[in-house]
């Protein structure tokens, strides 16, 4: 018996496609803050960063584009004051919120 070859092709998820406005983008990075992983939050930058286009982000941050690729790659560990060049670039702010007590 033959088994019927399927000839579509999924494609790799990719967050940046549904970045399209602003209060997606604030939603998604609320989420990621929310985690408190630094890994998470370089990917969702990068995301971010790809719907908005890199080389304006580049430009925006003072750095240059390879540097912005480098500094939101996995495992990478930039300097907090690239975080936030590239944070202000995105037009992205960090909001203080009281924490919720664990139970």
């Amino acid at each position: 018996m033959s088994k019927a070859v399927s000839t579509r092709k999924l494609i790799p998820f990719d967050a940046a496609r549904y970045l399209t406005d602003d209060a997606a983008i604030a939603e998604y990075m609320t989420a990621v803050f929310e985690t408190g992983d630094p890994d998470l939050l370089l990917l969702a930058l990068s995301d971010v960063a790809r719907a908005r286009g890199m080389a304006q982000v580049a430009k925006d941050s003072g750095l240059g584009r390879e540097s912005l690729y480098k500094a939101l790659a996995p495992g990478a560990k930039p300097r907090f004051e690239t975080v936030m060049k590239v944070m202000a670039a995105l037009g992205i702010q960090m909001q203080a919120t009281p924490a919720q007590p664990a139970h």
